[in-house]
């Protein structure tokens, strides 16, 4: 009598989530005819993800083969982890990871705070016309080409250039400060600071406006001051958008920005300036090393993916935003 019930029990539960499933189309369709414009005006987007994003993806199995360019693909024979190995095997593999997650904590410990008090101070400010102005002052650099960022700090850091004018003229020795390692790091944070923070305040600028005025009302009523609203209402009220910036900036911890250092690094600063994406150039363009460079770019993908999954999963558990 009870295996009659369980089976009873186990087809009633199929059959709902049949219906659930066939409701859940059903709606789609529907929402497709209904808005069939908007639906095609997403297919160029589709189309550019699908041919630049998931169809390179089939290219990542030369990672796993001995890759020739005239064998091809498909000709190739398959090697399993050895080119893997190959790279945990070189003599550079503790020198790239140590550069590229350094470099990444000056940026994550200098440069993410930065365009959230950048935009703590514009909300401050209460002239108008003055904060139009000083926002686009800030965020223009980002539209400014790296190269030409990289050229202006080549020149400005040049033995004749002006920041060692500036030191000869107060009595200092001249130094080419892109051949010292020691400088290399600080001058390349400095460099994305410039460039990227009043672009990276535009976020949490668009996040203060959503803060609801009625909680600074309340604030004031309370008998708190400008920096009291800022910490108990302003800071809170961005939390959220501070945090999906933040997992998505752990995400990137093995990622740096390869143009930017290809463009400042030199052979004598590769100590402290090597990083896994130059590294991945010289393997691939230089040497021509496709599957060993395809190895090492899938390890830095698999790093950055448990990077995102912790870090989601951290801040699900101590905050209730998340990315998913």
């Amino acid at each position: 009598m009870s295996n009659i019930k369980i089976s009873s029990t186990n087809k009633t539960t199929k059959i709902k989530k049949k219906n659930k499933h066939n409701n859940y189309f059903s709606e789609l369709k529907k929402d497709i005819l209904r808005d069939k414009y908007l639906y095609i005006l997403i297919i160029p987007c589709l189309l550019f993800y699908f041919f630049f994003s998931y169809k390179p993806l089939y290219g990542l199995q030369i990672a796993f083969k001995d890759y020739s360019l005239f064998k091809g693909i498909e000709g190739s024979p398959w090697v399993g982890l050895d080119n893997f190995i190959t790279f945990f095997n070189s003599p550079y593999v503790f020198r790239l990871i140590k550069n590229t997650l350094l470099i990444n904590l000056y940026g994550l410990v200098i440069g993410f705070p930065i365009p959230i008090i950048l935009a703590l101070l514009f909300n401050e400010v209460r002239n108008k016309k003055f904060k139009r102005t000083a926002q686009t002052i800030s965020y223009l650099p980002h539209f400014v080409s790296t190269v030409i960022v990289a050229g202006l700090v080549v020149n400005f850091l040049a033995p004749s250039g002006l920041i060692n004018n500036i030191i000869a003229a107060l009595g200092g020795n001249r130094t080419y400060f892109l051949t010292q390692p020691e400088y290399f790091r600080g001058i390349f944070t400095g460099m994305n600071v410039w460039k990227e923070s009043g672009f990276g305040a535009v976020i949490y600028i668009a996040a203060l406006a959503s803060i609801d005025p009625q909680l600074y009302e309340a604030a004031v009523v309370d008998g708190a001051n400008r920096w009291k609203q800022t910490l108990h209402v302003t800071i809170p009220g961005i939390l959220p958008t501070i945090t999906i910036m933040l997992i998505l900036r752990i995400g990137k911890m093995l990622s740096v920005g390869f143009e930017s250092v290809l463009l400042l690094q030199q052979p004598a600063t590769y100590e402290t300036s090597d990083v896994i994406s130059t590294y991945v150039y010289r393997l691939a363009i230089e040497k021509g090393t496709y599957d060993v460079a395809a190895a090492v770019d899938l390890f830095n993908a698999i790093i950055a993916l448990i990077l995102v999954f912790a870090a989601n999963k951290i801040s699900k558990k101590f905050s209730e935003t998340s990315l998913w």
